[in-house]
């Protein structure tokens, strides 16, 4: 579960956000862009990063209602053995995916950044998990997004070739997994869609 003043943080920041873009004079503006600046501190000294990493997580198109973000990834698992790509930034494992791009399904996005992060063309089967990271044993992050986690599938036995986004990308048992990049994946994601490929009319899991 996250720090529960790094919560309190994050919502007074989506508060202000959104008071930001409704004020009604110069007067309420300047209230709430002083609240803006004490949560982006209180974040910064929470989330353990600098406060240049803070200011502007909500992009100006949504910056008059503040929402989470969308993160959206991938469990591949061909003979017991699910694909990870191995991270730039930290040299860790998770799986592929990222943030979703504007234009996109949540399943077209998922497909996108497979082909781009592994090489492989694939298909999103079906959905089998929806969680709010703040809930989960994930490291501190001033960031606030929900993850969608589905299951792929594909038509060809393609190796996997790292792409411009990752430096390697490799199937892995279950009971050999790399290092993982635990900002993006921690061992439960991995975890369920193993489950779920084990029950094909399973429910998805969801906070």
């Amino acid at each position: 579960m996250e720090d529960l003043w790094l919560s309190r943080a994050k919502r007074l920041m989506a508060l202000a956000r959104t008071g930001q873009g409704f004020a009604g004079d110069a007067f309420d503006r300047e209230r709430y862009d002083e609240i803006a600046e004490i949560a982006t501190a209180m974040m910064a000294d929470l989330g353990g990063v600098p406060l240049s990493r803070i200011r502007d997580l909500v992009p100006p198109y949504a910056a008059s209602y503040a929402t989470p973000s969308l993160d959206v990834r991938g469990a591949l698992i061909e003979e017991g053995r699910i694909l990870l790509v191995q991270e730039q930034s930290d040299g860790r494992w998770a799986l592929p995916g990222g943030f979703a791009d504007i234009g996109l399904s949540a399943g077209e996005n998922i497909v996108k950044e497979v082909q781009e992060e592994a090489g492989l063309q694939v298909r999103a089967e079906r959905l089998y998990e929806v969680t709010h990271k703040a809930r989960h044993p994930y490291p501190p992050d001033p960031r606030e997004f929900y993850a969608m986690r589905f299951l792929l599938a594909r038509d060809n036995d393609a190796t996997p070739v790292a792409g411009s986004e990752a430096t390697d990308a490799r199937f892995f048992a279950p009971d050999a997994l790399p290092p993982l990049s635990e900002t993006r994946t921690i061992a439960q994601d991995i975890a369920r869609a193993f489950a779920a490929a084990r029950a094909p009319g399973g429910a998805v899991y969801f906070d």
